[in-house]
């Protein structure tokens, strides 16, 4: 595995690196093999592809304590990222399979952690804990033979923030057991006397040892070129459509999902499915957009995507399951 590295040092905005891993895995990857960086931005929020950012965000904390807010391609929940902890970036030719993914790179930084001495090991679809807490989450990101994995490393952070940034749902919670974010969450700091610099340089050591791809300035505007999309309001916004319904509903085993209908003399105007749920492949393509201008009947869907396999679009949710949260 190869460490992706930079010209310089300059201070860059998050989705920046959300561009960087979709460039290196469409222009390095088939040539350098598995590849791996770490970043580290400003105060900032970062929500999956499929939420809704008022439902997870508390829009007016961030404006006045001046975090960004960006919604990111990938699945799964909002995390809370400044410049006392670390985002890694994996990316590997390993295919569509998200368990075999997440498993592999989730047992990699265990171990490593783990070689530090710390109780640590990968548990649930995407954690990595130290001893009952958490201490990394992460999401998936599948392109054509590519895929990403990316996701926190909490070295320190700013807890004031993280906890009143962030309004997860009181089902996700209890779901969980604990009754507050910060009572099921740990840092690094807490169990190691290494600065952050000599932490990122060790686990570049472990991972990648003195293999590394460096980009040039022709990639670095390419890539500023590219996440110009991810600034869009209305990418990062979403959108749901005047006097649609929203339905909630906790699929165990798949995540928390929000079926956001818009119908109309009984036929299906558009479709949005939320929550924090891992996509494998592109949902809108994929499966929501043929469910548009269809009746809105359990046998109507059916029909639509009787050839559509749910389960490799949405990690752990059956075709079945699907339905039943449109019903």
């Amino acid at each position: 595995m190869k460490y992706v590295t930079l010209p310089d040092n300059s201070n860059r905005k998050l989705p920046f690196y959300l561009t960087m891993e979709e460039y290196v895995a469409s222009h390095h990857l088939e040539t350098h093999g598995d590849l791996f960086f770490m970043w580290q931005v400003e105060p900032s929020v970062i929500f999956g592809r499929n939420q809704v950012i008022d439902r997870e965000v508390d829009l007016d904390y961030c404006q006045t304590h001046n975090i960004q807010t960006y919604r990111r391609r990938s699945g799964g929940g909002c995390v809370y990222a400044d410049k006392s902890n670390i985002m890694f970036s994996y990316i590997t030719a390993s295919g569509s399979n998200v368990s075999t993914t997440f498993k592999h790179y989730t047992s990699m930084i265990a171990d490593m952690l783990r070689s530090l001495g710390l109780d640590a090991h990968s548990t649930g679809r995407n954690d990595i804990f130290i001893g009952n807490r958490k201490v990394s989450g992460n999401a998936f990101y599948h392109r054509p033979g590519r895929s990403i994995v990316h996701g926190t490393m909490l070295y320190d952070t700013d807890m004031t923030h993280m906890i009143n940034a962030i309004t997860p749902s009181r089902s996700k919670l209890d779901s969980k057991g604990v009754a507050s974010v910060q009572s099921c969450i740990t840092t690094l700091r807490e169990h190691i006397d290494m600065s952050i610099d000599d932490f990122k340089n060790y686990t570049r050591q472990y991972l990648c040892g003195s293999n590394e791809l460096t980009l040039d300035r022709s990639d670095i505007e390419r890539i500023h070129e590219m996440s110009k999309p991810y600034y869009s309001p209305q990418w990062i916004m979403g959108h749901i459509p005047k006097g649609a319904v929203t339905v909630r509903k906790r699929v165990e085993g798949a995540g928390e999902f929000e079926v956001t209908l818009s119908i109309d003399h009984n036929t299906i105007q558009s479709i949005n499915l939320g929550g924090d749920f891992f996509l494998i492949s592109d949902i809108d393509t994929q499966l929501l957009s043929s469910l548009e201008g269809i009746p809105y009947t359990r046998k109507a869907v059916e029909a639509a995507i009787d050839n559509t396999d749910v389960s490799k679009i949405i990690h752990g949710l059956t075709t079945q399951e699907f339905i039943n949260l449109l019903f």
